[in-house]
């Protein structure tokens, strides 16, 4: 696995200082000394069980004898000190290890050890460890609680004054959810310095007008900052009224948040003078940093501990009465509100602020997250979780530095509220060629979809679908289904909406009778009352406010849509129809549709000091409308569940892949035999086959295989050959000898000593051709793509994928997302598949690709499904050397 035993790495404490972790050796002698030497002699009992003057030594020495694969140690630092050393040695013909673990006087109880053996865990699974043992005194009780806290299976046993402990490191949910509540918890009080300074410095703020610097010191000035606020300016004795000092060891109290705004090859040096001052945050605004510059600049943020947004960024801003901070060189503050917004990029985020500004919705917390080297768009779902002020979260992203992790995050906010982004980057280029239909399918826009959708997350296209959506989020309850009413006072603009409606997959049902009836004798004489209501141009105020009131309180339906035009009849009655939008709360969202209006949206304030969204257009209102119902219907599903496979041979598996990869260091595709081995070892039903080198192997094979009235296929095999129909090398309902033979040297013909053998197979009885398959993602991770199969898989592109792991929802999605899902379940009097059976089949991929980061792609195709069975006909599999990665591994990334 890749983590702290391959390279060292930075993590945050319970109180959200930062440490770095990294592997102990012989360099650390005398450190390792020194933290035993130091602690208080009741400390190096509760250690060691008894106060030796050599224990420290021998322990120090243990440590210092050098590289070993049965023992391991680990190292906690924070600024060239060592606080904390975990350690575990496996004991002999055993996947146990004995460990122990030790903290530096004055830095107990505040996670070290904690986060220590969360990293000796991930390094010792890699090595094939699955528990850890450890003796303590019973009188430890700060480390006993360390062990029962982890979040992993705990067994104590008592023996006298000693405790004996087993944990088990199997990561289940309940080991991730405790180590997600930790690194959320660490997070959000690292980011106080960030988002709630008591004190801000500006360095770089320019003498003239059109300095970026001095832009952001307006802004924070004007802002009403409530805390103390700093400029730094090597020659200004005050800019804009602000009081400078030469240096930031020159100012009279040690900043929280330094804002550096400087050229790029001088932030490394400034960045390196805040954190020798002590300073804990830094926004960098700065832009052009090359490689170098970039890694001194994140590398001194780790060191002294500092959180860091940027660089190349628009700033940040806090709008909590509290703290009214508006570091940004936006042109207008950011008004107070509960809207969260992150992006990267400046422009995207100068958009969505003043279309927030426009429709009214205040904003919470606003932060440019730039070239986001340091904090993303997952701390800011963290914050926005806690910080009693945000309800709903928007977001701007172009890149994902540890998807699992933020969509773990966004999974878990998106059921307090909304979380909203445009899905930026869908006609992204310069992707690899495919190798297989899994990896064609599996293209960028696909990914982050798949991520979405099981986050929870909803994906608009433009930053005004997204505006649209929020605006209807912010001001209306979620509809409970699809069901949408529609009223109109002209036909046209009805027929409109309900076009709309059918292409977002909304339903504007029929009403039932008595409903119809009481609309009927409400309104004008000649309306209709089908869906969409047309309740005709000589409609009154009065009759058309308790026409959208029965519909919204009404359970026919689940939202009410009231499109609106201007009329002479209305204008010359002095009824004012948009008024009867306004008038009374409704227990059902209710959306507006005013093609006269100048605005794309806005919203109109409603006699409660609520508000109802207008739209100028249908389908920006349908968009929105259809938006909120998904949402409400992912909200309305359990979380689900990743099934257990008992009968899978992981073990086994591993082993094929590493015997594989010995052979061939750089990767490839399997050969047949060991393509069914692994699938074997996962329980993948496959057709029976054979494989032949010869033409007398072949018809050998072919005789076993064929059976009574039987039939035969024949597939011809080299290395690297990967869609046999493009090359025509398939032979198809092989029927007796003579043609096996004739198949056999019509492939030799033409491949030569290309070929190195045939599969034989016999001829598949009539099904469903699907395709099944997964593909490692180099950001992502595995992810498992299901849909049509046969030839025409990649033309017609019907598809659905799903990051593994799957749960039972999961791959229930898979299965009813495609087109052609009405197949499967006996579409036009075709045999039903068996969907038990699909699922089985895709949940035993889905473990496969969690088990083998190796596994760059798998494709099944095609997957024959009938009424009673699923069977792969056909199946490649490619390895590459990769190591484990623990996406929930506590580090900063």
């Amino acid at each position: 696995m890749t983590g702290i035993h391959e390279a060292p790495v930075h993590a945050l404490l319970a109180d959200g200082t930062t440490v770095r972790i990294r592997r102990a050796g012989p360099a650390d002698h005398d450190d390792v000394l020194r933290l035993y030497e130091e602690m208080s002699p009741e400390n190096r009992r509760l250690r060691f069980f008894f106060v030796s003057p050599t224990s420290a030594r021998q322990a120090a020495d243990r440590v210092a004898a050098g590289k070993r694969p049965e023992y391991c140690a680990l190292a906690a630092e924070c600024l060239g000190r060592l606080v904390g050393l975990a350690e575990y040695e496996i004991l002999q013909s055993s996947s146990t290890a004995e460990i122990a673990v030790a903290v530096a006087d004055g830095w107990h109880h505040r996670g070290v050890a904690t986060l220590l053996l969360e990293h000796l865990a991930d390094a010792a699974r890699a090595a094939g460890v699955t528990a850890f043992t450890a003796d303590a005194l019973a009188a430890n009780h700060d480390v006993l609680k360390v062990f029962h806290d982890l979040g992993l299976r705990v067994t104590r046993r008592f023996e006298g004054p000693e405790v004996h402990c087993t944990v088990q490191l199997t990561e289940d949910e309940a080991y991730l959810s405790a180590v997600e509540a930790r690194a959320r918890a660490a997070d959000v009080i690292s980011l106080q310095p960030l988002l709630r300074p008591g004190a801000v410095a500006v360095i770089g703020a320019g003498r003239t007008p059109e300095s970026v610097g001095r832009a952001i010191l307006r802004n924070i000035r004007n802002g009403s900052f409530t805390g103390r606020l700093f400029a730094v300016h090597p020659e200004a004795e005050a800019i804009i009224g602000v009081c400078t000092y030469r240096s930031v060891s020159e100012l009279p109290q040690v900043p929280d948040l330094a804002v550096i705004a400087i050229p790029a090859e001088a932030a490394f040096g400034v960045a390196e003078e805040c954190g020798k001052a002590g300073v804990r945050a830094l926004l960098v605004v700065s832009a052009g940093l090359d490689t170098h510059q970039s890694g001194a600049l994140v590398s001194t943020c780790r060191r002294y501990g500092m959180r860091l947004v940027g660089p190349n960024c628009l700033g940040l801003a806090n709008t909590e009465d509290g703290i009214r901070l508006d570091a940004t060189f936006a042109a207008h503050h950011p008004g107070p509100g509960t809207a969260g917004v992150a992006v990267q990029s400046g422009g995207v985020g100068i958009a969505l602020l003043d279309g927030l500004a426009r429709l009214g919705i205040g904003v919470s917390t606003f932060v440019s997250l730039g070239d986001k080297y340091d904090v993303s768009s997952n701390d800011m779902l963290q914050w926005w979780e806690g910080d009693g002020h945000t309800d709903l979260a928007l977001l701007h992203l172009e890149s994902f530095g540890n998807p699992r992790a933020f969509s773990r995050t966004a999974r878990r906010v998106a059921r307090s509220m909304p979380v909203l982004t445009v899905d930026a980057g869908r006609s992204e280029a310069g992707r690899r060629a495919a190798a297989s239909h899994t990896a064609a399918a599996a293209a960028p826009t696909v990914t982050r979809q798949a991520l979405f959708t099981q986050a929870g997350i909803t994906a608009t296209r433009t930053v005004g679908e997204l505006l649209d959506t929020a605006a209807l989020l912010h001001s209306q309850p979620l509809p409970a289904g699809t069901k949408v009413a529609i009223v109109s006072n002209a036909g046209g603009v009805g027929v409109l909406a309900a076009d709309a409606c059918a292409d977002a997959g909304l339903v504007v049902p029929a009403l039932d009778a008595d409903l119809a009836d009481e609309l009927l004798d409400l309104l004008p004489e000649e309306a209709t009352v089908t869906n969409p209501v047309d309740v005709t141009a000589s409609v009154g105020e009065e009759q058309l406010k308790v026409c959208i009131g029965l519909l919204a309180r009404h359970g026919a339906v689940d939202a009410v849509l009231v499109s609106l035009v201007p009329t002479a009849v209305a204008a010359a009655t002095g009824e004012d129809l948009v008024r009867a939008l306004t008038t009374a709360p409704l227990p059902r969202p209710v959306v507006a549709v005013l093609p006269a209006q100048s605005a794309r949206v806005q919203l109109l304030p409603t006699v409660d000091e609520g508000s109802v969204p207008a739209y100028s257009d249908a389908e920006d209102a349908v968009r929105a409308l259809a938006h909120a119902a998904a949402h409400a219907c992912w909200l309305s599903r359990p979380a689900g569940v990743v099934p257990e496979l008992p009968d899978v041979s992981t073990g086994r598996a591993r082993e094929l892949v590493s015997s594989f990869l010995d052979g061939n260091p750089e990767g490839g595709w399997l050969d047949p035999q060991t393509t069914a081995a692994l699938l074997d070892c996962y329980g993948i039903p496959q057709i029976s086959w054979a494989w032949a080198r010869d033409e007398k192997e072949a018809v050998a094979a072919a005789q076993r295989l064929m059976g009574p009235d039987g039939r035969i296929v024949m597939k011809a095999y080299w290395p690297g050959l990967v869609h046999k129909s493009e090359q025509h090398a398939v032979h198809l309902d092989l029927r007796n000898v003579s043609q096996i033979e004739a198949a056999h040297r019509d492939l030799v013909s033409r491949f030569g000593d290309q070929m190195t053998g045939v599969v034989v197979q016999p001829l598949a009885e009539r099904g469903t051709e699907l395709f099944a398959g997964v593909v490692q993602d180099d950001v992502f991770g595995p992810l498992v793509v299901f849909g049509l199969g046969g030839t025409a898989t990649e033309l017609l592109a019907d598809h659905a994928a799903r990051l593994a792991p799957l749960t039972d929802l999961d791959a229930h999605d898979l299965l009813t997302s495609p087109r052609c899902s009405p197949l499967l379940f006996g579409y036009a009097g075709n045999p039903a598949a068996d969907p038990d059976r699909l699922e089985h089949l895709l949940h035993r991929l889905s473990r496969m690709a969690s088990d083998l980061p190796q596994l760059a792609e798998a494709d099944l195709n095609p997957v024959l499904a009938g009424p009673h069975s699923v069977t792969s006909l056909d199946a490649r599999v490619r390895l590459v050397p990769r190591r484990a990665h623990d996406p929930y591994l506590r580090r900063l990334l």
